[in-house]
């Protein structure tokens, strides 16, 4: 049983028009393969908004509160009164705080990028093609079995250089 079609393109525009007809009739979700990063894809695919900037916020802020916390808990633990100073005041410890902000947030970034996207991938991914790499367009297009004959014509009127089903 088939889980959708793959279509191998040579040109831009080609795999752009074939994109937007497939979004325009809804016959599955896509996936597009490109050497390079190509803002016409980008522009013809619509992808979501991404996720990971929450856990860019949140691994911020947590870094923040963590940073002014550590460095007050520390003043406090060891006092160094110097002529009746307060000991814990916000201002002095500003620094130390935004250094701890930006390396969580930083790190947070980064482990939301590979959760987010299933990094590693353990399996192999179904739909790609090593001609993805060398200058080729790959659209793979998962679909329900009644409409792989609707996606495979699609591909195929937009100047698909080979089309073929996977599983």
């Amino acid at each position: 049983m088939m889980r959708g079609m793959l279509g191998v393109f040579q040109e831009l525009d080609s795999t752009v028009e074939a994109i937007e007809e497939l979004k325009q009739k809804k016959v599955g979700d896509l996936t597009v393969y490109t050497p390079t990063p190509r803002h016409e894809l980008e522009h013809a695919v619509e992808p979501p908004r991404s996720k990971v900037r929450v856990f860019t916020l949140v691994g911020a802020l947590s870094g923040a509160a963590f940073g002014y916390w550590i460095a007050i808990w520390g003043s406090e633990y060891w006092p160094l009164v110097v002529g009746g100073k307060a000991i814990s005041t916000w201002l002095p410890y500003t620094v130390f705080g935004f250094e701890v902000m930006v390396m969580v947030g930083a790190l947070s970034t980064v482990f939301g990028m590979f959760y987010l996207q299933g990094i590693p991938r353990l399996t192999m991914t179904v739909g790609y093609d090593e001609r993805f790499s060398h200058g080729s367009y790959g659209i793979w297009c998962e679909c329900a079995p009644d409409k792989l004959a609707e996606a495979e014509a699609i591909l195929k009127r937009h100047g698909a250089v080979e089309v073929r089903g996977e599983r």
